[in-house]
């Protein structure tokens, strides 16, 4: 079984959970046997049995590798979608149901909705999504399979420690991730807060305003970087009193996996993402522009903490990664 991995976006301009996935996911692979390679765009000798596209494939790109006898796979993460109310879901399912019988396709061909219809399987990270691709995009039921992310070793593996008194949020310095709220909603509920992370550019005017709130306030926000070492990772989430990540917009967040796997409290945005897969397991803080609201949540749930049980253990990569080939392999023994 001959699989190539593809996807739009250039790792040297992006970094964040996309990126893991891709790789970990390769390395997962490997290491159950399959053979599995990046795309090389100018390689027309490549060959291939399966394309797994983390993302839209356009429809005519689609099209021809089923020609050529490829299987296609996709992989979309939903991550504005799914986090849009129900209201804002069915304007946009209408919206795109009534362009589409407007412009018979000529118009539309831009938004590669029809590619859900064509692709072979497509792999969602949660159950909410994949009702997602079949409410929005039609995609039959029949061919969508609910695969969450895995998590390492280092992180499953981790051993117990004592808890101390920093929350800790693992997250990219940016608008969507809203950590520049959560560390003013911290200050005023008096909790201290240890971000790890990094902005995508120094420059980011949203990065440099939350790197002078920190100043402002050393007793309450800790913030150094990111930290690259995963087992050293670990040591913190299991040190923490609890994590924090309060995402505007979210499709499977990997961090939080990480912090469950370490067996630490989770306070996560109220978002179907969330709800969907840590139920009960985690609590919830309503996205709201308001400081006040989200400091009292906050500091609820740094007085709970300690009694809180912990949340459920992910998978594996390797698990994961099983659930990935078994979808290669019905796809490969069945015909079209």
């Amino acid at each position: 079984m001959i699989i190539l991995f593809d996807h739009p976006e250039p790792a040297l301009l992006a970094h964040g959970g996309m990126l893991i996935q891709i790789r970990q996911t390769k390395a997962a692979l490997e290491a159950l046997g399959c053979q599995v390679d990046y795309l090389r765009w100018w390689d027309e000798t490549q060959r291939a049995d399966i394309l797994h596209y983390f993302g839209r494939l356009p429809p005519h790109l689609l099209r021809l590798a089923q020609a050529k006898g490829i299987k296609v796979v996709l992989g979309e993460l939903l991550t504005g979608p799914g986090s849009r109310t129900k209201g804002h879901l069915w304007w946009q399912r209408q919206s795109i149901r009534l362009l589409r019988s407007l412009s018979a396709g000529r118009f539309t061909t831009a938004f590669r909705w029809e590619s859900h219809q064509l692709a072979d399987a497509l792999v969602a990270l949660t159950s909410w999504e994949a009702h997602l691709l079949n409410y929005l995009f039609d995609a039959p039921k029949e061919k969508i399979h609910v695969i969450p992310n895995g998590v390492e070793g280092a992180f499953l593996d981790s051993k117990p420690a004592t808890r101390g008194q920093w929350l800790v949020c693992t997250a990219t310095i940016t608008e969507r991730k809203r950590v520049l709220e959560l560390a003013e909603a911290a200050v005023r509920a008096q909790t201290p807060l240890w971000i790890i992370g990094k902005s995508h550019f120094d420059s980011d005017p949203y990065a440099q305003q939350f790197v002078e709130l920190v100043k402002t306030h050393p007793q309450i926000l800790r913030f150094e970087g990111p930290i690259a070492d995963r087992p050293r990772l670990a040591q913190v989430y299991r040190e923490s009193r609890g994590f924090v990540l309060l995402s505007s917009s979210e499709s499977l967040s990997l961090s939080a996996l990480e912090a469950a796997a370490c067996e630490c409290p989770l306070l996560l945005a109220d978002l179907p993402w969330a709800r969907t897969v840590f139920r009960e397991h985690a609590s919830y803080c309503p996205i709201t522009g308001s400081t006040q609201v989200a400091a009292r949540v906050l500091r609820q749930f740094y007085d709970a903490a300690p009694q809180l049980p912990a949340p459920p253990k992910p998978l594996s990569w390797l698990a994961a990664a099983k659930q990935v080939k078994a979808v290669y392999e019905t796809l490969l023994t069945n015909p079209r």
